[in-house]
């Protein structure tokens, strides 16, 4: 019998650059002088039965600034708008159970992104070496799927439903997933950092505001009557990053 452990490790990751021009108000006669980074003549929220208004009248940079990475929204009407960027990971820790050998195992865990005012993100997957025991004498492999045509790889997903077929995967279903997971029998092993490969993306979405974006990683693990008996286990890491 082999106990099947995965702790699921999440981060959230940002980097950008931001170069901004400033602009002042200068006013002055002979008697005062002004100086101020804007001035304005009113703002606010204004309604009645007919009409619906958020305004910023007088100030000399108002509106919404882009370029290549980054997005600068400028006027009292933008306040209410930036929604912070989350990432959630429903189990931390996921137990495949005793393993029966020719007998696959799943285990799955909800990845949940909100990236309010970013203009888009990426989840992307690591494993922290393949599943080993705790002496890290013994290990289960990552899977190569049905193997021969049916080969997977760490960016490309195949299908993967042979009993007589050996090791440690993961299926993507739901929403921002790459193309290539077809259905529930394709399957990808993980990136081993262990090997300096990099991580692959797993979720990505070009468009702006996207609330609640959910997908399900689906854990697979299917051994041979000659795999050592023992608890095995890795860590998997998810990093979300947004773009500004």
């Amino acid at each position: 019998m082999k106990k099947i452990f995965i702790i699921v490790l999440a981060a959230l990751a940002a980097g950008y650059s931001l170069t901004m021009t400033a602009f002042a108000f200068d006013m002055q006669s002979s008697q005062y002088q002004i100086e101020g980074g804007n001035i304005n003549m009113t703002s606010g929220n204004k309604q009645s039965e007919g009409y619906k208004l958020s305004d910023t009248v007088g100030q000399l940079a108002a509106g919404q600034f882009r370029s290549r990475g980054y997005i600068v929204k400028a006027g009292f009407q933008y306040l209410g708008k930036v929604e912070p960027f989350r990432f959630t990971v429903s189990d931390a820790y996921v137990d495949l159970g005793t393993l029966t050998p020719n007998v696959p195992s799943t285990g799955a865990t909800n990845l949940i992104v909100s990236y309010g005012s970013a203009n888009q993100y990426q989840v992307t997957a690591v494993e922290e070496g393949v599943l080993r025991t705790l002496d890290s004498i013994n290990f289960i492999p990552d899977t190569k799927c049905n193997g021969g045509q049916h080969t997977c790889r760490e960016n490309e997903a195949k299908i993967w439903n042979l009993n007589s077929a050996y090791g440690f995967g993961f299926n993507m279903s739901g929403q921002d997933v790459p193309s290539d997971f077809l259905n529930a029998n394709f399957f990808r092993p993980f990136p081993d950092e262990t090997l300096n490969e990099a991580p692959a993306i797993i979720m990505s979405n070009p468009q702006r505001i996207g609330k609640s974006r959910q997908a399900k990683v689906t854990f697979k693990a299917n051994v041979s009557n000659l795999q050592p008996v023992g608890t095995y286990q890795t860590v998997i890491d998810f990093v979300a990053t947004p773009s500004f």
